[in-house]
């Protein structure tokens, strides 16, 4: 599948009422496609100026900004609609509180709406060389209920970030973890400019991999902190870089959990050179513990 189905994946676009964040120059779903409200941080106009000078962004190209979420909650920038899906592709790992973005995405969603991510895997991007997220470290930012990326992620990602990453090389088993981006005392300087200054740095405050997002998840789930279920899991494909992942509202804790523990358990360890499609199918299917077994006969169907 490619990129688009995988986002779309049994979603009718021409019917249903969705909303894609932070679809800039590039939206999954157009409107020619559909009813689909465009929601960032920003206007269109001072989006524009924000990246006159971005190689990887054609200005001339962005979408019509329907609701700037950032001082208001999502909801009120929406003006109360409720929607079928809402779709961000590679944005979930900027958001300064994890806990609250997921929480009013979820307030906007009808009952049987869904979340759709694209996520980057950080075993095959610039983030290679930083330490997955911790659970701690995301309860702290929904604590202080995080409105700008907080000191240590944005120490974390100056520092560590490598240019010269090529997720095509690492599938073929290269050991080059590129090179340095920054150095020590930019990463500090960076971060006071954030303190003292109240400046925003756009950084990736969250790194995953498939598993970590999914444990992650499990564990606010079964805290009462996340009211979603995972609906649909794509895996990082060969020589790609991302992983799918649809979510949907789900008042029952324990399946919930479940649903996020069975997404964990199948998720593969990378190994380059990976073989066939059917010795893949078997590896995923014996790393599901016999304690699971039944739980995956029960939701293997969403992940098919």
């Amino acid at each position: 599948m490619e990129r688009r189905e995988k986002l779309l994946y049994g979603l009718d676009t021409s019917t249903a009422i969705g909303v894609e964040i932070g679809a800039l120059c590039r939206p999954v779903v157009t409107r020619t496609d559909g009813v689909v409200y465009y929601v960032d941080h920003a206007r269109t106009e001072d989006l524009r100026q924000k990246y006159k000078d971005d190689p990887q962004v054609d200005v001339d190209a962005l979408v019509d900004v329907d609701a700037v979420w950032g001082q208001e909650s999502l909801s009120e920038a929406l003006e109360g609609k409720r929607v079928d899906y809402v779709i961000a592709s590679h944005v979930v790992e900027h958001v300064p509180d994890l806990v609250g973005w997921l929480t009013e995405i979820c307030a906007i969603l009808k009952s049987d709406g869904q979340l759709r991510l694209a996520v980057p895997d950080k075993r095959f991007t610039f983030d290679l060389m930083r330490e997955e997220s911790r659970l701690s470290d995301v309860l702290s930012a929904y604590v202080v209920r995080a409105r700008m990326p907080q000191p240590q992620a944005i120490i974390d990602h100056v520092l560590n970030v490598r240019y010269d990453v090529s997720a095509g090389e690492i599938w073929l088993g290269s050991k080059s973890n590129g090179r340095p981006a920054h150095t020590f005392a930019d990463a500090i300087n960076v971060a006071k400019d954030a303190v003292a200054n109240d400046n925003y740095h756009d950084v990736h405050c969250w790194v995953f991999t498939p598993a970590s997002f999914a444990k992650i998840c499990r564990q606010l789930v079964e805290n009462g902190l996340l009211r979603m279920s995972c609906v649909k899991f794509f895996d990082t494909a060969r020589n790609e870089l991302e992983f799918h992942v649809h979510m949907q509202e789900c008042a029952d804790v324990e399946l919930a959990a479940k649903t996020w523990a069975y997404m964990e358990e199948i998720a593969l360890p990378f190994q380059p050179q990976i073989s066939t499609p059917h010795r893949v199918h078997l590896r995923r299917m014996q790393s599901v513990p016999r304690r699971l077994y039944s739980i995956a006969r029960r939701v293997r169907g969403m992940f098919q």
